[in-house]
């Protein structure tokens, strides 16, 4: 019986197959992290499942998260998403997305990479947190704190703490795997292929 994070619902093969291939996996390319970054503060107020069942639509209407094209979208592209439900019309939100591409490229042309900078915050190590039961489980940490801090200074939107520390799930900067989740032990082995001096 293979065992997982308690919070799959193994009802949802589209839910196990993103924990089981994604969720807690360093995460060091621009265009992913990216990626992660505008499904999560899409995520703002609402269920993951949400989200990842409209990942295909989100990936339609921002260019498959290319961040340059995202950027140089118009208030006439925003008008055209509100009728598009393969995402979340949300005005707001996305206009955070087509601000928050700006910024990315901001940090990229500042650091190198946005993953360089994103990966300092756990200075290019994964923290891996023992999660031995719910009760271990947390929203945010005083990385998710700062992290969010420094992008809200950058101008990000719907990037708050609790936001930044499930995208910091999710890319792989902290393993929450529950300890006796299949999934643990692989992340953390595979953690010696990790190159960050690629960044």
């Amino acid at each position: 019986m293979t065992i997982r994070c308690g919070w799959v619902d193994e009802s949802k093969p589209d839910y196990v197959e993103y924990h089981d291939k994604e969720w807690g996996r360093p995460v060091l390319d621009d265009q992913s992290l990216f990626e992660f970054i505008t499904l999560e503060s899409a995520q703002a107020g609402l269920s993951w499942y949400t989200i990842l069942k409209k990942r295909e639509g989100y990936r339609k209407a921002f260019h498959d998260f290319d961040v340059h094209k995202v950027s140089l979208m118009t208030e006439q592209d925003i008008e055209r998403l509100l009728a598009f439900d393969g995402i979340i019309r949300n005005r707001a939100k996305i206009a955070a997305t087509i601000n928050n591409a700006k910024r990315f490229i901001e940090i990229q042309q500042e650091f190198g990479s946005f993953a360089k900078y994103q990966w300092q915050f756990v200075n290019y190590k994964p923290v891996i947190n023992s999660m031995r039961d719910k009760h271990d489980a947390v929203a945010t940490s005083e990385l998710s704190d700062k992290f969010a801090k420094d992008l809200k200074k950058r101008g990000f939107k719907f990037l708050g703490s609790t936001t930044v520390y499930a995208h910091m799930q999710a890319c792989g900067m902290v393993n929450d795997h529950a300890d006796n989740c299949f999934c643990k032990q692989t992340i953390i082995a595979s953690y010696q292929d990790l190159d960050f001096t690629q960044l």
